[in-house]
């Protein structure tokens, strides 16, 4: 990309839900801010605060992260606005449409993002192959010895399949990690071919295939209409009995009631870290079915980890006032097929 003729920023900003911005910034990263224009105090989680729109009106580079407003050029937003930096992953809860028109710069962290979600998703997967849940359970009920093997014929990562749905940035990763595992991989995603998918080191095939030949099926895939339940009833109903769904991607990539169905009725085995809706009813069965792990949306960055965001803003905030460019620029037309 050609280097953008810009005017060294003056003010950077932060647009975010109160109390985040000390999770992303350490001392460190401040300083480094510091040295790259003047950083503003305040945190803007309001628009309809006149001193919120009046801080917008002066800045140069938007930092923006979880609980950002919706930024409107227009409303509080003026021409002087060159950049949004998101310390997070995607950008659309708070870029909406009418925002692209402006010309304005965008770029967010979710490489940065998808690393604790990879890690996660290939911790569970092998904990699921190897069938650690149910071992624990009976070992703590029973305090006993036992021929654990005979118990767990199945247990183990060896020659297992593992399908992929979705080549996105998480789903690389994952597919990274699987490599140095004794695994069959397989990927599903209509913008990968057989060479692509080689690449990766897994074996393309379509959808149903990918559910039916899999032990577990991992979704990496963007939540967008024509992606709206894939995992449903039918699909499925074609997984091996006992086979795992890991969903770290959203929740409506999944039939809740469907899965529930199959869990209860104890022919899959679950590992969900995002559900539809957010937070299940409290009488959902999943919440204490020993077949199932659920987490409250924490397979990407929590605690530690949310410094590797506040870093990759950092990373983009100095490319944009170095060379008028960003390293990860979120464009547009890509917009329709992310998440």
């Amino acid at each position: 990309m050609a280097a953008v003729s810009r005017p060294t920023p003056r003010t950077i900003s932060f647009a975010m839900r109160p109390g985040l911005r000390p999770m992303l910034f350490d001392d460190a990263a401040e300083r480094r801010l510091a040295t790259l224009g003047e950083v503003r105090t305040e945190v803007v989680a309001d628009l309809a605060d006149p001193a919120a729109r009046d801080l917008l009106r002066t800045t140069d580079v938007l930092v923006t992260g979880w609980g950002c407003p919706p930024i409107v050029p227009g409303r509080g937003v003026t021409d002087r606005l060159q950049a949004v930096v998101h310390a997070a992953g995607t950008v659309k809860n708070h870029l909406p449409d009418e925002f692209w028109a402006s010309g304005i710069a965008v770029s967010s962290a979710a490489d940065a993002n998808a690393v604790p979600v990879a890690e996660y998703t290939v911790a569970q997967i092998l904990l699921a192959n190897k069938q650690v849940d149910a071992m624990r359970a009976a070992y703590r009920a029973e305090r006993t010895a036992a021929d654990w093997n005979e118990r767990f014929p199945a247990a183990g990562n060896y020659r297992r399949t593992v399908g992929v749905v979705g080549a996105s940035r998480i789903g690389r990763r994952v597919l990274a990690h699987l490599a140095a595992f004794d695994l069959d991989l397989l990927l599903h995603d209509p913008y990968v071919d057989d060479a692509g998918a080689r690449a990766l080191g897994a074996r393309r095939v379509g959808l149903d295939e990918l559910f039916a030949a899999s032990d577990v099926v991992t979704l990496h895939a963007p939540d967008l209409p024509e992606t709206h339940h894939l995992a449903d009833a039918r699909r499925l109903a074609l997984m091996r009995p006992g086979a795992v769904l890991v969903n770290t991607a959203r929740g409506a990539l999944v039939d809740t009631a469907a899965l529930t169905d199959a869990v209860v009725a104890g022919r899959l085995r679950a590992v969900l870290d995002v559900t539809e809706p957010e937070v299940l009813p409290a009488g959902s069965p999943l919440y204490d079915h020993p077949d199932v792990v659920l987490t409250p949306h924490v397979a990407g960055s929590t605690g530690g980890e949310l410094r590797r965001l506040g870093d990759a803003a950092v990373d983009e905030v100095e490319s944009w006032v170095r060379t008028g460019t960003f390293r990860r620029p979120v464009l547009a037309e890509t917009l329709a097929v992310t998440a």
